[in-house]
């Protein structure tokens, strides 16, 4: 009898087919969490019934939280899937070709591949458009974000690191804002990566493109631990913590950074809980052998190859004990190659 063909590998950082990493830099889910009260309220969920098949509740209080008309709400089963659900209302429409960010989350691609949409090298010639602020894997500022919305395309903001931005602000003008499809994913933010559920502010005057991507849901996208998760999210206890949060995340990346630069690692400018490096190799070695070696003693990181930055890696910021754990570990793999 035949063996079914292996399904292809998507590159993502955390756990692995080695496990759960004892020191992840891999993903950028923020390291102080999990947020205490979002994570009781996910324990506390009634998996013993379905959630509301509308998401009446749950989407008034996200409308409240953001200031916005409930209508204008879409939950989701995390943010890849909400990806490939807009690919495919793209494709009804009759795009044509999709725009990448230059560096960007391989999901979007993979989407666009999916359907057979071609990448446009200029975002003018594209029906769907992706931005991502502060962006992945750099952490960084999307360039001429506001011209992306210019005529009738779709245009989707991915914030899922907006609440986890240590400096800087979206530079966007509120009425620029409220061109976009604004993709929300608060687990990275709570550090529940673990459970997946998303949600979405459509434009303001995008009902039948609402419409149609509420037909092209699954019933129940968002389970009750997906639920509990998001109203947490929007509790002022939730908030206050993740402000707290962001504090020490300021002082570790700091000495994250320092550390990675007396390494001889040159590190890249970002505004989140994350940043690129160009790891210093030891002589003979390549960075997918350094990264391997990583992993042998509990570290991981995430290789930006992917994201077509060859040679650099992305860290997210973990806790002092961490870091020392990496400056250790690369230490020893440099005296043993030396």
């Amino acid at each position: 009898m035949a063996e079914s063909p292996a399904f292809p590998t998507r590159s993502h950082g955390g756990p692995d087919s080695e496990g759960v990493p004892l020191f992840d830099f891999s993903t950028n889910s923020n390291t102080c969490g999990p947020c205490p009260a979002a994570l009781a309220m996910v324990q506390l969920a009634d998996a013993s019934h379905y959630p509301d098949a509308g998401y009446a509740a749950l989407r008034r209080k996200l409308a409240a939280f953001h200031e916005v008309d409930a209508q204008r709400v879409l939950l989701a089963g995390s943010a890849s899937e909400f990806i490939f659900r807009i690919t495919a209302l793209a494709v009804q429409r009759g795009a044509t070709a999709v725009w990448l960010p230059p560096h960007s989350y391989g999901d979007y691609a993979q989407a666009a591949q999916a359907w057979k949409l071609p990448v446009a090298a200029h975002a003018q010639h594209a029906q769907l458009r992706w931005a991502c602020d502060p962006s992945s894997p750099l952490g960084a500022a999307q360039s001429r974000l506001a011209e992306l919305a210019e005529g009738a395309a779709l245009c989707v903001l991915d914030r899922a690191y907006e609440p986890l931005r240590l400096e800087g602000a979206l530079a966007l003008s509120d009425a620029a804002l409220q061109t976009f499809w604004q993709l929300w994913t608060p687990n990275k933010a709570l550090g529940l990566t673990g459970v997946r559920a998303a949600y979405v502010i459509a434009p303001p005057h995008a009902g039948d493109a609402v419409v149609q991507l509420d037909n092209l849901a699954p019933s129940w996208p968002v389970g009750a631990h997906g639920v509990a998760m998001l109203q947490a999210w929007t509790t002022p206890e939730v908030q206050a913590w993740l402000a707290a949060s962001l504090a020490t995340l300021r002082e570790w990346k700091a000495r994250q950074i320092a550390l990675c630069e007396a390494m001889g690692w040159t590190c890249l400018p970002s505004a989140a809980n994350f940043f690129c490096a160009r790891p210093l190799l030891p002589h003979g070695m390549s960075l997918p052998q350094l990264l391997a070696e990583l992993r042998g003693q509990g570290i991981k990181l995430r290789d930006t190859t992917s994201f077509g930055l060859p040679g650099r890696v992305r860290l997210g910021v973990l806790a002092p004990a961490a870091q020392d754990a990496l400056h250790n570990a690369w230490q020893h793999i440099i005296r043993k190659a030396t």
